[in-house]
């Protein structure tokens, strides 16, 4: 999109990729200062490609939040990990991300492979960097130039966006001049009910134990706006009759903190207040359905 006119900045897509729950979605909320992505403590949480754009004076920077890179075995996470290498081709700029406690780079010798075969420039990110001294983390940081040649190596801390400003200041140095890419007062390119759905689908990752939130999906029914309020209908699938139990809860109990829990978020994100209206259905082994994936945008 170019909005002829408007000044020259420096302006570009990033992808930002790395191994599971080592911190993405919350470093790109952050730099947005407002949630998109959800996040949660259990790996592989985020499973489309989100995109969130960071507007400056003189640069806009689109950042593609994507699956973790990991070994996957079924269907949708195989899915999962084609979202993220593909968002390599369409960028200008690589962010690998790791925390601090990720195993040293023998481990990540796939990954690598993918950054090597991307022919991009790539910034290393060690997340959770405050946890640990300094001297403990220069060999780290000298173990992965040994593996690979990053652009840059910066140490930041996600949830308290320190050593976020020199990340953006090194993106403002490899990212090519032109026009900005979208409008400056849009956060994202994903819809309402898109972020809607994630939302829900956070609360289902923080509330439900074990194997229950790989295990389910939310599609949006309807999404209504008023003029005082916008009423959602949305459907959490599960697998088998046993987790239908479980996000449902004794006497509804569970699907009401779901629902409530994501409302409050939405309501805050939005501006205006919501109705949230959830319903359990059973899709036997939706993770293998190639038709039901590609309806959740992952096929």
């Amino acid at each position: 999109m170019d909005y002829h006119g408007e000044k020259q900045v420096k302006s570009g897509l990033v992808a930002l990729i790395g191994p599971p729950n080592v911190g993405k979605s919350t470093l790109l909320n952050g730099l947005l200062g407002q949630k998109i992505s959800i996040v949660s403590p259990k790996p592989q949480t985020t499973r489309n490609k989100i995109l969130g754009i960071v507007n400056g004076d003189d640069y806009q920077i689109v950042i593609l939040d994507t699956p973790g890179i990991h070994t996957a075995r079924s269907p949708l996470n195989q899915e999962m990990v084609k979202i993220a290498v593909g968002s390599l081709a369409e960028v200008d700029v690589i962010i690998f991300m790791i925390d601090i406690s990720f195993p040293l780079p023998d481990k990540i010798s796939e990954a690598t492979g993918h950054l090597q075969h991307a022919g991009k420039p790539v910034i290393l990110l060690v997340n959770k960097a405050d946890l640990t001294e300094k001297e403990k983390l220069l060999p780290i940081l000298a173990a992965y130039r040994e593996v690979f040649p990053f652009h840059a190596m910066i140490p930041i801390s996600a949830l308290h966006q320190d050593g976020t400003d020199i990340l953006l200041a090194e993106l403002r140095q490899l990212l090519p001049t032109g026009p900005r890419l979208y409008p400056e007062d849009i956060p994202t390119d994903a819809t309402e009910r898109f972020i809607a759905a994630e939302i829900i689908r956070e609360k289902i990752f923080l509330l439900t134990s074990q194997e229950i939130p790989y295990s389910c999906a939310v599609m949006v029914d309807s999404f209504k706006e008023e003029e005082k309020r916008i009423t959602i209908h949305a459907t959490i699938f599960v697998e088998r009759k046993s987790q239908k139990g479980i996000i449902i809860g004794k006497q509804g109990s569970m699907l009401k903190q779901i629902g409530r829990s994501a409302r409050l978020d939405l309501q805050e994100l939005l501006g205006i207040n919501v109705v949230l209206k959830l319903w359990v259905k059973i899709r036997k082994d939706w993770t293998s359905d190639a038709l039901f994936l590609r309806e959740l945008g992952l096929g």
